[in-house]
């Protein structure tokens, strides 16, 4: 694996990520659960991600940052199903939430529902322009 470096000399996400497997099988806390799924985001290694993201939600159910990301990770490593549950579940939850209905819309687009996913791309436009 070839690691790069940021300008600032300081090692770039994917360096770290590739570290983590040294922490598998320690529970740890949710905060720092949450902070490895973000560098394994954010190394577009969403599986994982997902993987750690799901016992953050479960943790902090009704918080919606982990939950969109756990949406986003799902949505990046096609299990678009699952990221329509967590972006429904949002929405319930937050019925103005724009870049959730955003993000349902596009994942029902790459599910080819076009006549459904209209309806929420409507909406996520109606939403980003009363902003």
């Amino acid at each position: 694996m070839n690691f790069t470096y940021q300008p600032n000399g300081e090692p770039t996400a994917d360096r770290w990520a590739s570290t983590l497997h040294l922490f598998d099988g320690a529970a740890g806390t949710t905060a720092e659960r949450w902070e490895r799924a973000l560098l394994l985001f954010e190394a577009k290694d969403y599986a994982a991600a997902a993987d750690l993201l799901v016992e953050v939600v479960e943790e902090v159910p009704n918080q919606t940052g982990p939950r969109l990301l756990l949406a986003r990770a799902y949505y990046h490593s096609a299990q678009l199903r699952r990221a329509e549950e967590q972006l429904r579940e949002i929405i319930d939850r937050d019925p103005v939430e724009h870049y959730a209905h955003l993000m349902l819309g596009r994942t029902l687009e790459r599910q080819a529902r076009h006549d459904e996913a209209a309806q929420w791309l409507r909406m996520a436009e109606a939403f980003a322009d009363q902003a």
